[in-house]
């Protein structure tokens, strides 16, 4: 781990023109960024295209041994072409940068050898030389493949800031993941609009007990000339039964809580979390210019896995 974290901290004197012209190039381009490369190269390639797509670089991965068998049609004229190789010497790569060079991309060699085929037929050179590997041998790759990783970071990151990537823009990218849905998920997309629960202020206390419980929201609203004046819960049910004998002259205002906690269908879902967490309540009752649209329950936040 000291191997690698030395070699990384080398790097940074390789950050230099090259990598300053190179990073401005894939900015501007109207084209795509193809990430080449082969064997371990080739992986790291692969991570750090799905790093440049999640934030906001349209790329895409070339092998470089399929690119030479008819992959090479994938490349459209103003993509920009990175290609990975710590010789940059490899018989591969050999074959491949002149056939780069024809078709007049701009090619941004990413080498730990400055003087290699691929440094001097590149036209920006990323240098990821390293002292030695990792491995006691000297032989597999390993804090060259870190500093190629590590490379490509400082090139995705440097482009996040040159197109002021904001959060919410790194959620449209991952709708599916704990971030996107914080940043995407409204109230509206996790109501389930069959279930309304609801009584009248004059509803029998009984009735009440039913309708919670087939609704299996653990609330009711209770509504009057189509408003909602208040909220009764599961536990305003026990809490009631344990203070009282009878129930049969109950109606639902009287055990009702009255001014209810209300979000919009258009609420975020994290701020909704937010309102349950401040009030230590486990449901909101859902109104979109005071029309009753349905609850949320704690338990559908959960469900999104967004805690």
């Amino acid at each position: 781990m000291l191997s690698e974290s030395e070699a990384i901290t080398k790097l940074i004197d390789f950050l230099d023109e090259n990598f300053y012209e190179a990073t401005q190039r894939i900015f501007e381009t109207k084209g795509r960024l193809i990430v080449t490369g082969i064997g371990k190269s080739a992986i790291i390639a692969q991570k750090m295209v799905a790093t440049f797509n999640s934030t906001g670089t349209p790329s895409m991965f070339l092998h470089a041994s399929e690119a030479i068998h008819g992959d090479l049609g994938m490349i459209q004229k103003e993509d920009v072409i990175i290609c990975i190789s710590k010789s940059g010497n490899s018989p591969e790569i050999k074959v491949l940068v002149p056939l780069l060079k024809r078709f007049g991309n701009i090619l941004i060699g990413m080498t730990g050898n400055i003087t290699s085929f691929l440094a001097k037929g590149s036209d920006y050179v990323l240098n990821t030389t390293v002292d030695t590997e990792a491995c006691p041998i000297n032989l597999a790759p390993t804090n060259s493949t870190t500093a190629q990783l590590v490379m490509g970071d400082a090139l995705a990151v440097c482009l996040m800031e040159m197109r002021d990537f904001k959060p919410e823009d790194f959620a449209v990218y991952h709708p599916g993941g704990a971030l996107g849905k914080k940043l995407l998920l409204r109230v509206k997309d996790m109501i389930e609009h069959s279930l309304k629960p609801m009584v009248t202020p004059e509803t029998s206390v009984k009735k009440v007990i039913f309708e919670i419980s087939e609704k299996r929201l653990g609330v009711t609203a209770v509504i009057e000339n189509d408003k909602i004046i208040g909220i009764i819960t599961d536990g305003d049910i026990r809490r009631m039964l344990n203070d009282r004998d009878s129930i049969a002259d109950l109606n639902a205002k009287d055990i009702m809580t009255k001014n209810p906690k209300v979000v919009s269908s258009e609420t975020m879902a994290v701020d909704a979390l937010n309102i349950m967490e401040d009030f230590s309540i486990t449901q909101l009752i859902v109104s979109d210019e005071g029309s009753y649209k349905g609850v949320l329950h704690l338990h559908d936040i959960l469900k999104e896995g967004i805690v």
